[in-house]
């Protein structure tokens, strides 16, 4: 019987070493990413000497202090739920590690390993820092989509879709006049 068992265990060897293999090349593709521990981890990701809001107490601004703190872009895009034109922001390209603020209240909102390209135009990232946003159902265009807001100041920044990337399938997709980039250098 002990020689049945150890040629059992042989031939099931090869399969445990395939599974393995198939794990490790799938976790090589997406960088091992684990949502959980990024998400937790986010601060690492952020400079020391970073000014940037991390409590999510609201703010309850004027329209007239909003307009003065504003670029009349970000004015239309966080506070009358505006979208910039795609391929025109300069976050596209940034590829840096870092930390993406919210441009209307510097609450950190994504993380540079959270991003990537997808090829819309906007910046995109398959998740978030935790309690960053609140999210609503958009009718503006027909059809619902899950429109998103800062935690902290209501500034809209875009909408998120179920086309995204693993781990998450989502697309977080994001006006960048609404982010400001703080590189850790």
């Amino acid at each position: 019987m002990k020689r049945r068992t150890l040629l059992q265990h042989l031939a099931i060897s090869p399969g445990a070493v395939l599974l393995t293999q198939a794990v490790q090349t799938t976790q090589a593709k997406t960088g091992g990413t684990n949502v959980e521990n990024l998400q937790k981890n986010w601060k690492s990701y952020l400079a020391e000497d970073a000014d940037v809001a991390l409590v999510t107490e609201p703010l309850n601004y004027s329209e007239e202090k909003w307009k003065e703190m504003l670029t009349p872009q970000q004015y239309e895009i966080l506070r009358r739920e505006g979208t910039e034109r795609p391929f025109h922001s300069p976050l596209n390209g940034e590829k840096r590690p870092g930390v993406y603020v919210c441009t209307g209240c510097s609450l950190p909102l994504f993380t540079s390993a959270m991003k990537f390209d997808s090829g819309t135009g906007w910046p995109s990232f398959f998740t978030t820092i935790p309690g960053a946003f609140e999210t609503k159902k958009d009718f503006k265009l027909i059809w619902p989509r899950t429109e998103y807001h800062c935690a902290r100041c209501k500034g809209h920044h875009g909408h998120v879709f179920n086309d995204g990337p693993p781990p998450t399938g989502e697309r977080w997709c994001n006006n960048g006049a609404a982010l400001r980039f703080i590189h850790k250098a």
